[in-house]
Parts: C-alpha cells; structure tokens; sequence
C-alpha cells in the first residue's frame, strides 16, 4: 500500500482555497474512484488522467486507485486538477519522487495524448496561492505570461505531463517566465470626434473625476454612444493592483489576453439589450460564473438604449450600485464576484424618438410607460442626469475646435489627485464612495452651501440617498475649480444634474 500527495487550488469566484489532492494505490480489484465533491467534468479526470499516463510511457497501476480531493466537503470544478491527480498517482506508484511536491501548486488539465491544456482561472488561483504560502507553481506553458504576474511564487510552464516527470526526475528543466511587458498606453477613442453638445461632454468629466454614474437622454444620433465610448480615455490609467483584479475576472472568465495579460486601461463594457439576468449579473448552473457587471470592474459598463433593457435586469444592479460587488447564491455554494464600475446609461426619450421632440407622435401614457422602464430606485443610484439636444451644424470653426481627451484628462486626473489626497486617511479613493454620513458630519458644508439640499428635502423632490449623491457632486465640481470646499454654487450645479426631467 503506497500514498503520495500533491497540491492545486479551487476557485469560488475569484477566491481560491488550496485543495489536498491524495492518491492512495491498494489491494484489491483494479479500479479508480475518486471522492471529494467533483463535478462531472471533474469526475470524467480519471479516464483522461489514465489515458495520459499511458500515453506519456508510464504504467498506470493496474490494482485499486483512491483519489481524495480535500477539504472533501468543498465544491471542485472544472479539470485544472488533471497534473495534480496524475502526479501523486505516479508518486504513490513509485515512478516519479515525490520530493519536490510539497509547496508546489499543480494546474492543468491534460490531453488523451499527455498535452497539457490551459485552464481558466490560473491567475486567481496563483494569487490564493501565495497568500496560503505555497512557493511553487507548475501550470501550462500558454499560461506562464499569465501567471508570472504573481510575485513570490516561482513559475514553472510545462507543455505536456511527460516534461512535468522528467522534472520531478531531476533530469530536465521547465520553461521559466519572461519579464512581462505591461503597454504604457492604449488606442481609445478621442473627445476630439464628438460635435457639439457641451452640457454632456462637461457631465462626462464630472462623471470621470468623481467616479459618478451618468444617464445620457436624447434623440437617436446625437453621440451618446460616442460619448459613452470615450469615458475610459478619460480615466486615470488603473494601478497594478486595480489591473490584476481587472485580469483575475477575465481569467476566471476566460477571455484573458494571453499576449497581454495586464492593461492599464480601464475596461469598457457594452452588452447588449437582450442579454439575459444571469449574463448581466453573473449565475449559471452550479458555481455562479462572472457576468458584465464584473468583467466591468474598475471601468465602465455602458447599457445603450437603457430602457430596453427591461426592470428585472436593471433593478438587479441597485445593491450593486452602492456594495461594488455582486453575491451570488447557488446550491453548491456562494461566489462573489467584484462589481465596482462606472455606469454610463444612455436611452431616447420615448418610443417613436423624433429628431425633434416637436414631431414626437407617442401618447402621454406611452411616454410614461416607456420612461417608467427605468425605476426610480435606479435612477436615485444615478448621479448625473443629462438630456442631450439635437446638433445643429456638424462643421466646427478651428478657432472653437473641441477639446481633446488628454487636455480633459489632465483636469480629470487632477481633480481626482485632490479627493484622493482629501480622503487618504479614511480609505477613500473617489467621491462617489464617501459614505453620507462623512459628508454630513466630519466634512459637513455651511448651512448657506446646503440650503438648496435641505429644501429639496423637504418638498420631497430628492430623497436622503438624493442628497448625499448631491453633496459628491458638489466635492466632485469643487475638485475641479480647484476650491478647497464646495459652495452654493457647486451644490446648486450638482442639484441641476439630478433634475428627474432630463431621465
């Protein structure tokens, strides 16, 4: 009787645990069983582990097998453990030592012919690695960029299970990672493009000096989307940090750029208006899988023609909106996804959608329909309210020329410099994030400054949630003028934005 271990990582969202991978070679008739909560991708990893083994020249062993994947009570999906499972049966067999194995993190699946597959989720999994102390990793070489972005564990890239043995031999080496090449900038889109509309573009850098959410209305074709679009090229370019959470969601995800794993540019999200709840959101059949909200992490998730959308999936994003994450509760377990974005919505004003409002031909009650698809709770979540006016004259005179992304971006970055420096010592990053209660009390403004506020209260025209969005605002447009505290004119501004006839 022999017993050799080995070590991967399980994903629940995009925490991972380390799972204890036993194999356990005894008498009796030949057999494989494998036990520990697989799911049935995981469960069909024994036939292909075995074919894999043969077909890299080694014996599987023909008495009885028992695999145990601990902690046996955790969920285990996908085939990442495939190496992991291959290596300690080979280990307890005694054809290969087992002496490089502790510390060392095992992830792959593995082809019938002993070639080994990417997997989704190595990054993450590297990042859970090292926080539970492992030292080591052995992933697919396809992988390697992806995983050398984690520091402090040694990388290693195997092409195929047969590399992985010669190894633990000591009679060949694997591929080690080289430096990886993070681009200093990206093509986006320039503000230069847009004609015309200065209310919105002037709402668009608020929108991105603060961090606030913005609700463009307006008639087909007056650049909503074209606005929409340039918002990342108006943001400060992500942190490290803020790239690697950006690239664990994707790898998770799948559609990480094995070319460039990390990009500072902020993400841009724009499904579409048929996409379902569990697409928006995250959701799936057993562990939930991310959905846009948080592929569109620390960026934009822009939703064109909002109203269609419909209340269910809309209304799903309110908790969102404030938590900057997203929980999902299934039967196998709850993940959770992080979901901190800028919402940028954009939606005509009714149906028939005129280029005029004049020619509009829809009834009362059809506009109020049409308008009540976006809810109020979902709008008070809503910063900036902007209705855009139609575009007169699509030739701009060289002396009036439009300003263009990096001139805004540099008042952007400096306004966000400013709160950033303003609220260090209290963990916040942004305006949009500072709690009412610290824009009330510690932070509160004079009497004169919020009197417009105080009596939008008490007309019922805003409510508590209404006025403490007003107040970031308020921060927001100050940062931008370079005031020290905002005044009644910034909160009189930041009223304006939230006025409900521009939804």
């Amino acid at each position: 009787m022999a017993l050799a271990r080995s070590w991967s990582i399980a994903l629940l969202g995009i925490e991972g645990r380390s799972v204890e991978i036993e194999a356990d070679i005894g008498a009796g008739m030949p057999g494989t069983k494998l036990v520990g909560l697989p799911d049935p991708g995981l469960r069909e990893a024994k036939d292909r582990v075995r074919a894999a083994v043969r077909n890299s020249r080694h014996t599987w062993p023909d008495t009885n097998v028992t695999l145990g994947l601990s902690p046996a009570n955790l969920p285990k999906v996908g085939s990442s453990y495939d190496l992991g499972i291959a290596v300690a049966v080979l280990a307890a067999s005694g054809a290969v030592p087992a002496g490089e194995l502790p510390g060392t993190v095992m992830l792959g699946e593995l082809a019938l012919d002993g070639r080994l597959r990417p997997v989704p989720g190595v990054l993450p999994a590297l990042l859970a690695a090292r926080r539970l102390g492992h030292r080591r990793a052995v992933v697919p070489v396809e992988c390697v960029p992806e995983a050398a972005l984690v520091d402090g564990v040694e990388v290693l890239g195997a092409a195929a299970l047969a590399d992985v043995l010669a190894w633990l031999r000591g009679e060949a080496e694997l591929v080690r990672p080289e430096a990886v090449e993070v681009p200093d900038s990206q093509h986006v889109p320039d503000l230069v493009d847009v004609v015309g509309q200065p209310e919105a573009r002037w709402a668009l850098e608020v929108a991105a000096a603060g961090g606030h959410h913005i609700l463009l209305t307006g008639p087909p074709g007056i650049g909503k989307t074209m606005l929409a679009s340039r918002l990342p090229g108006l943001l400060p370019p992500l942190s490290r940090a803020e790239a690697l959470e950006v690239a664990a969601v994707r790898s998770v995800d799948g559609s990480l750029r094995r070319s460039t794993p990390l990009e500072l540019v902020p993400p841009f999200v724009a499904p579409h208006h048929s996409i379902s709840a569990a697409a928006l959101v995250g959701g799936g059949s057993g562990l939930a899988v991310p959905g846009a909200i948080s592929k569109a992490h620390r960026g934009v998730l822009f939703l064109d023609e909002a109203a269609e959308f419909g209340p269910e999936r809309l209304d799903a994003m309110r908790t969102v909106l404030e938590e900057g994450e997203i929980r999902i509760a299934r039967a196998k377990g709850v993940v959770r996804y992080p979901a901190s974005f800028q919402l940028v919505m954009a939606s005509n004003p009714c149906p028939c959608a005129p280029p005029r409002e004049t020619d509009c031909t829809c009834t009362p009650a059809a506009r109020r329909r049409y308008a009540g698809r976006l809810s109020g709770p979902l709008l008070d979540r809503v910063d900036l309210r902007v209705r855009m006016r139609p575009v007169t004259a699509m030739r701009v005179h060289e002396d009036r020329c439009p300003e263009s992304t990096e001139v805004v971006r540099r008042r952007v970055v400096a306004a966000r410099a400013r709160a950033a420096e303003r609220w260090a010592d209290h963990g916040w990053s942004t305006n949009a994030v500072v709690p009412g209660r610290a824009l009330w009390r510690e932070f509160a403004l004079s009497r004169t400054a919020t009197e417009l506020v105080e009596r939008g209260l008490q007309r019922g025209a805003i409510t508590a949630r209404g006025a403490d969005r007003c107040l970031r605002v308020a921060w927001t447009l100050a940062d931008l003028d370079g005031a020290e505290r905002p005044d009644g004119d910034h909160v009189a501004s930041a009223l304006e934005f939230r006025d409900r006839r521009a939804a």
